[in-house]
């Protein structure tokens, strides 16, 4: 009989290339979505979360730290700026449409800019966290390497921030269509700019599997909010802590 591969050589070859990071994700990802789909895209089964969970139980498992993994998988982190980029080509269909609602546009992204700063803040504060987790978690709401620079420039943890960004993603994800049910509304464009600002990427890609117009104005909710977030964080933060 003949004997198969040991397992374990073949484990030890493919960690030592940047391809086991690269083929985690997208086979975790491919996995997540399958499983998001038998759930009939429940907002609660949602694709990113799972893909994180089933990463990091793999990671846990075979003992590969997180430098090792990302290795691989920068491949992927790469392209998130290409696919940011992309998210132009559906907001540039929407250009008459934004231009009639302009003024509430900039309202609603003000205001929830600095609901976001502030809350974090607050409940941090509120909670017992020390000034350091506060000021980490102000910009939550704003793209992953927004939130990371703006977090650096206060003197917070960038790694904590990014936990935090993604926390945040998943969790407007999975609320939003419930929340925005709860208090009746329906407009497509009003859902996608608020799920853009409140949860950035994650609530985007969210907002894409439902319409191509809720993707656009989310898509435009999250790139102003992190231009807004940069500028107005390191004004609001201090103040909110001497509030707080």
């Amino acid at each position: 009989m003949t004997e198969l591969p040991e397992i374990g050589a073949f484990w030890v070859y493919l960690a030592a290339t940047p391809l086991l990071g690269l083929t985690l994700t997208l086979c975790a990802y491919t996995a997540a979505q399958a499983i998001h789909l038998r759930c009939r895209m429940s907002p609660l089964a949602n694709p990113v979360a799972i893909a994180i969970a089933l990463v990091a139980l793999v990671l846990a498992l075979s003992g590969m730290s997180y430098q090792e993994y990302f290795a691989g998988a920068q491949f992927v982190h790469f392209l998130l700026g290409p696919a940011t980029v992309a998210l132009a080509i559906p907001l540039a269909r929407q250009v008459p449409t934004i231009r009639r609602v302009f003024l509430p546009l900039f309202a609603g992204l003000f205001a929830g800019s600095v609901c976001a700063i502030l809350s974090a803040v607050a409940l941090v504060m509120a909670l017992g966290g020390s000034e350091l987790l506060a000021v980490s978690a102000a910009p939550k709401s704003a793209t992953t390497p927004i939130a990371m620079a703006v977090a650096e420039r206060l003197g917070g943890m960038s790694a904590v921030t990014a936990a935090l960004v993604v926390g945040t993603g998943v969790f407007g994800a999975v609320v939003a269509r419930a929340l925005f049910n709860w208090m009746g509304i329906g407009s497509p464009r009003v859902r996608g700019f608020a799920l853009g600002v409140a949860s950035h990427g994650i609530g985007t890609a969210r907002a894409f599997q439902v319409s191509a117009e809720m993707g656009a104005f989310a898509g435009l909710g999250m790139g102003l909010n992190a231009i807004l977030t940069a500028l107005l964080a390191p004004w609001l933060v201090p103040l909110a802590l001497r509030a707080f």
